[in-house]
């Protein structure tokens, strides 16, 4: 089992910068992949980005290629996504989330294959 608790969130104008945090406690010492992804109101759930166990990998939704990063530290069990250049459609509530190993694009793109999810943290661009 694997718990993940998100951070960061908040309001912030059109064109400023947000860091979330993920944190996560449990059987953390499995390479879990990790993902962030976001719901905004009235539309399904997507995915923003992911990183592999080793962080050699990252994998990014193209609406935030080039705006956003996505690291993580196993030393101390953290995932962060960092926004830059926030646009009002960046609205939504973002979960980070975990799952077993992959190297695939789909796989990370994918939400059923994480099996822990974050409870979410609001993030509202304003324009």
């Amino acid at each position: 089992q694997v718990q993940l608790v998100e951070s960061g969130g908040g309001l912030v104008q059109a064109g400023g910068s947000l860091r979330l945090s993920c944190a996560a406690s449990g059987r953390t010492n499995s390479r879990y992949a990790l993902g962030w992804f976001r719901q905004a109101p009235g539309k399904e759930r997507e995915f923003v980005a992911g990183i592999s166990w080793n962080g050699a990998r990252l994998y990014y939704a193209d609406s935030v290629k080039g705006r956003f990063t996505i690291s993580r530290d196993n030393a101390k069990n953290t995932l962060a996504l960092q926004m830059n250049s926030l646009k009002p459609e960046d609205t939504a509530v973002y979960y980070c989330a975990a799952a077993s190993p992959s190297s695939s694009f789909s796989y990370y793109t994918t939400g059923r294959n994480y099996g822990y999810w974050g409870q979410g943290t609001q993030v509202t661009v304003s324009s």
